[in-house]
């Protein structure tokens, strides 16, 4: 688990990316060029000292609960492995297969519980899937999707779906496994994601062996403008080799 605290400049926008190219569109002059390292990402949430509300607490908590007992309620919950609140029944990720472009949502196969895989093997039987959304659970819309033509905009592509299978709770489940080319983005400024200055944290799980020899993947609160503004205006988790 990879874990990060911060006072900087972020700008509101959720960025999940291998900054091995541009992942942006080719508009944005500015933009980050760098040789990116790989990454499976299991889960991730942002968290913000001033933050409210999001789904009910159960009994049993789940790491978006302890986040929000100790007062630092989760503003951005990812996974596609399994919900991040005990109470959490909906949709952890959307799944586009290719035979006929159709998309569906892979849920959880009881509240608190792991992802549906098998709705999602079902789905995507005799074709290839790919993960066009990862929803937020928090409660507050910040769902990121793929930078590419269809999604938040781009020139990037979505994830393979199937790429990488896991055992978890003794359920199989499929991690988000980042390629180069691969990113997703959303702009949380209006939607509860910390602003300027402001305190905030982010934890992220991931691989320790699917990596490359570059630099660097990114798992945070970017620039609104998608533009490498200069240094403190990015808040995120780097994951490279």
């Amino acid at each position: 688990m990879e874990d990060s605290a911060s006072t900087r400049s972020p700008r509101g926008a959720l960025v999940t990316r291998d900054r091995s190219r541009r992942s942006w569109p080719a508009r944005m002059s500015h933009a980050l060029v760098r040789v990116g390292a790989a990454a499976a990402v299991v889960l991730g949430g942002l968290f913000g000292a001033a933050a409210t509300g999001g789904p009910a607490h159960a009994a049993t908590s789940e790491p978006c609960d302890i986040y929000a007992a100790g007062g630092t309620p989760c503003v951005a919950a990812h996974s596609t492995v399994r919900a991040l609140y005990a109470a959490y029944s909906g949709p952890l990720y959307q799944v586009r297969r290719s035979s006929d472009n159709t998309t569906m949502d892979i849920g959880v196969v009881a509240a608190g519980g792991v992802a549906n895989a098998a709705a999602q093997d079902s789905f995507c039987a005799g074709t290839s899937c790919v993960i066009t959304v990862v929803y937020d659970q928090s409660g507050h819309g910040n769902s990121v999707a793929y930078q590419g033509s269809g999604g938040a905009g781009g020139h990037d592509s979505p994830s393979t779906a199937n790429r990488e299978s896991l055992t978890v709770s003794g359920g199989k489940v499929y991690s988000l496994y980042i390629n180069p080319g691969n990113s997703y983005w959303h702009n949380g400024s209006s939607s509860g994601m910390p602003l300027g200055s402001a305190p905030q944290g982010a934890y992220m799980v991931t691989s320790g062996t699917h990596v490359n020899g570059g630099c660097c993947f990114d798992y945070g609160n970017s620039e609104t403008d998608r533009r490498a503004d200069g240094a403190g205006a990015m808040d995120a988790i780097n994951f490279s080799t």
